[in-house]
C-alpha cells in the first residue's frame, strides 16, 4: 500500500527567522502531509527547524487520466513531494490512496451533482482521507502529531478542548475547508503558517532554496486539474446529459438546459438565453427536469436549512444567537440567527436577503475567529 524512501540532504540550512511554535518541539514526532506545493513544504521546514522529529508522508491520489502529468512514469505531485523532502533531508512516505479516494470523493463528487447538488469535496476529503487515512496511519506509527501547510490556527481552551481559528492571513485564512473536522483529529493536529502570512511563506521557500518555492497555488479539485467539470461528468457520468426545458419563475419556457448538473444556484454565465437583463440560475426542478431561471431580483434567499452537522466542540451551536456565516469558501462572512438547531440539522436566518445559497455547498458558523463547524446546505426559502 505505501512506498518508504529515507533520504537525507546535507544541503538543508536551518530557518531561524520565522517565529517559534507554540509546543514542546524536542523529541515529538510530526508527520507532515507533504502535497508537492510550497505551503506544506514550508511547513514541514519550520516544524524540523523548531526541533521536531519530522517524517514526510504524501497521499497519491485518483487524477482524471486526461488531465494528470507524469514525468519518467512519476505522477508529478509525488515527484514533487519526493524532492522536498529530500532537500529538507527527512523520511518520506507515499501512500497510494487512490481507490479509496475516487470511491469516497470522486463518486460522491459525482453522485451529488446528479442529485442537483455542488458540493466542495474538500470539506469532506479532509476528514474522510487526509486526516482518516494519513493521519490515522500517522497516529498508528506512534506519531505524536499530524501537521499540514493549512492556513489556520489552533486554541487550547482550560478544560483541555481545541479550538480552530481564523489564520491571520485573511486572504488565504482556510478554517473553512477544515470545518468538518471532529475535536480528535484537531486535538492531534498542528497547523504551523496558521501565523504568517502568505507573503511570508514564499519568503521563507526562497530563502531555503526549497525545490517548491516559485510554484504556483492550485486553483481547481485537484482531480481535475485544468479539466472543466462539465466535461469530466460528460466523460464520467453520461446521464447527466438529459436535456430538459429552461423555465422562468412563473413557467413559461424560454429554451432547452443541456442537463440539470451542469448549472449551479446562483450561475448567470452560460444559461444562453437573451433578455434585456442577465438570467440567474434559481432552482434546478428535477423531477420535471427543469432548470429554472429568474432576474437578480428573483435570487434572494433570506433562510437555510442544514443538514449532517459537525460542531468542532462536540457541542451543537447555541440557538438563539446570531453567528458570523461562511455559505462558500472564500465569501464574506455575514450575521445570521441560528433559529434552531437539533442533532441531524439546523436552521439559519440571515438579516438581508442573500443570494447564492447553494444545496451541496456547506454553511460554516463562526463566534469572531472561532469556527465552530457547520453542516450541507439541503435547501433555502
Amino acid at each position: 500500500m505505501w512506498i518508504i524512501d529515507w533520504i537525507y540532504s546535507p544541503k538543508f540550512r536551518l530557518y531561524q527567522q520565522a517565529g517559534k511554535i507554540d509546543s514542546m518541539s524536542k523529541g515529538v514526532h510530526v508527520y507532515v502531509a507533504i502535497s508537492g506545493g510550497v505551503d506544506s513544504a514550508v511547513a514541514a521546514a519550520l516544524l524540523l527547524d523548531e526541533g521536531y522529529r519530522v517524517t514526510g508522508i504524501h497521499m497519491e491520489t485518483w487524477k482524471d487520466p486526461k488531465s494528470q502529468a507524469e514525468s519518467d512514469g512519476i505522477p508529478e505531485s509525488v515527484a514533487l513531494a519526493k524532492a522536498v523532502a529530500g532537500s529538507l533531508g527527512i523520511p518520506f512516505i507515499n501512500l497510494d490512496v487512490r481507490d479509496r479516494f475516487y470511491k469516497d470523493v470522486v463518486r460522491n463528487f459525482i453522485r451529488h451533482y446528479l442529485a442537483g447538488r455542488t458540493p466542495n469535496p474538500c470539506l469532506f476529503c479532509n476528514p474522510q482521507v487526509k486526516w482518516g487515512i494519513l493521519q490515522s496511519y500517522a497516529l498508528q506509527e506512534n506519531a505524536d502529531y499530524f501537521a499540514t501547510g493549512h492556513y489556520v490556527r489552533l486554541s487550547q481552551l482550560p478544560s483541555g478542548q481545541v479550538q480552530l481559528l481564523r489564520g491571520v492571513d485573511q486572504k488565504k485564512d482556510q478554517s473553512y475547508v477544515l470545518s468538518m473536522l471532529s475535536q480528535f483529529q484537531l486535538s492531534h493536529s498542528l497547523f504551523p503558517l496558521g501565523k504568517l502570512t502568505k507573503g511570508d511563506v514564499r519568503k521563507i521557500a526562497q530563502e531555503m532554496e526549497l525545490p517548491v518555492a516559485d510554484k504556483q497555488d492550485s486553483q481547481d479539485l485537484c482531480f481535475l486539474g485544468d479539466i472543466d467539470y462539465r466535461d469530466f461528468l460528460e466523460r464520467y457520468a453520461p446521464e447527466s446529459l438529459g436535456k430538459g426545458e429552461i423555465v422562468n419563475t412563473s413557467g413559461r419556457v424560454l429554451g432547452e438546459h443541456h442537463g440539470l448538473a451542469f448549472y449551479t444556484i446562483g450561475q448567470r454565465k452560460g444559461i444562453g438565453i437573451a433578455a434585456p437583463e442577465p438570467y440567474f440560475v434559481i432552482d434546478k426542478d428535477h423531477q420535471s427536469n427543469r432548470l429554472v431561471v429568474g432576474f437578480a431580483r428573483d435570487t434572494g434567499k433570506q433562510s437555510l436549512k442544514a443538514v449532517h452537522p459537525n460542531w468542532i466542540s462536540g457541542k451543537p451551536a447555541e440557538a438563539g444567537k446570531v453567528y458570523d456565516v461562511m455559505i462558500r469558501y472564500r465569501t464574506k462572512p455575514v450575521p445570521a440567527l441560528l433559529s434552531t438547531v437539533t442533532g441531524e440539522e439546523f436552521r439559519l436566518e440571515f438579516k438581508e436577503m442573500m443570494r447564492g445559497i447553494t444545496p451541496g455547498q456547506v454553511a460554516v458558523l463562526y463566534q469572531g475567529d472561532v469556527c465552530l463547524g457547520g453542516g450541507v446546505i439541503s435547501e433555502s426559502e
